[in-house]
Parts: structure tokens; C-alpha cells; sequence
């Protein structure tokens, strides 16, 4: 099934409606979507995320404490390759702002998720219910995105995001 992105909600629409927990796993060691390549670049050239990025991304920040503020729970978990990629270390970079807005994160180097079954792309799950899948090209472009609704789905998501958080560490005390 070919994603169909123009079907699919924005996702601070899907996040309005959620009430209990938005939960997003990563599983790429790369992304290369459009609205993050002034960052990466300026992070790539000056090794810090500089005041003019964290205004640029102000809206999620903003979404992430409206979200947290109405009681909702928001963990991203991610995979990771060991030795990261240069595109982990910007995410890394900047991943204390998620946090200060609220955000709960930890990461999982990938061998320790070689048990693990995982989905084959990155989502996100709203109140253990609702997926947003989000596919991406092999060069990390984002192709498009997803709904799905199957409750044999959504649990098998949740099972797999749980043990990957179980397992994963804390952002505080992952280093790259």
C-alpha cells in the first residue's frame, strides 16, 4: 500500500484530539527532510543548535507543551546505530529542548534491539490507538504518511515501542 499523505491529517490535528499518550519511534539513522536542512547545516558548521534553530522550531516546541499541559504523556524513543551517524549527533544536539518542553526521550543502540520485533517504519501512536506511519526515501526524504487504525496494529506498535523503551536510555545519560 502506497502512503497517502494528502488523506493523512497534519499532525498537531492528530495530537488535539489525543488525551492520554502520543507515543513516536524513530528507526532511521538519517533523515533528510526539508524542514530540518538549515539546521543541519548550520549545526553541521558551527557543532551547536543556535538560537535562530531553536526558533525554527518554536511550533513543536510550543505543540509539545500544549500537548503536555493537557495531560498527555509524549515519549519518542529511537534506534540507534553505534557509532551514530553525524544526522544522530545534530538530533542529539537539540534533543534537550524536547525535553525541556516536556517531551520524555531515550535511545536504544541498535544491537540491543536485535531481539526486538520492530515495525518497518517510524510512527507515531495516539492514545494506543491511531498510527501515523511515516514513510521515508532510502536518501531519508520523507515520502509520505500513513493512518492506521487496526487494533491488531496499534498493539502490536505498542508492544513494540514498550520494549524498545524498557530497554532504551534515558536522554540524560546517552552520549554520542
Amino acid at each position: 500500500m502506497k502512503p497517502n499523505s494528502s488523506s493523512v491529517p497534519p499532525f498537531a490535528e492528530l495530537v488535539a484530539d489525543c488525551h492520554h499518550s502520543a507515543v513516536h519511534l524513530e528507526l532511521r539513522d538519517s533523515y533528510g527532510v526539508s524542514s530540518e536542512s538549515e539546521d543541519f547545516a548550520e549545526w553541521k558548521a558551527t557543532g551547536e543548535i543556535t538560537p535562530a534553530s531553536v526558533e525554527r522550531r518554536r511550533p513543536w516546541l510550543d505543540l509539545v507543551r500544549e500537548t503536555v499541559g493537557r495531560g498527555v504523556i509524549m515519549r519518542r524513543a529511537r534506534v540507534v546505530s553505534v557509532p551514530v551517524s553525524e544526522y544522530i549527533r545534530y538530533e542529539h544536539a537539540g534533543t534537550h529542548l524536547n525535553v525541556e518542553a516536556g517531551e520524555l526521550v531515550r535511545w536504544l543502540p541498535r544491537p540491543e534491539a536485535a531481539t526486538l520485533l520492530l515495525p518497518g517504519a517510524d510512527l507515531w501512536l495516539l492514545d494506543g490507538r491511531l498510527i501515523r506511519f511515516g514513510h521515508f526515501a532510502g536518501d531519508g526524504s520523507r515520502v509520505g504518511h500513513e493512518l492506521n487504525e487496526d487494533p491488531a496494529v496499534a498493539k502490536m506498535c505498542a508492544d513494540a515501542f514498550e520494549l524498545v523503551w524498557e530497554r532504551g536510555i534515558p536522554h540524560e545519560e546517552f552520549t554520542v
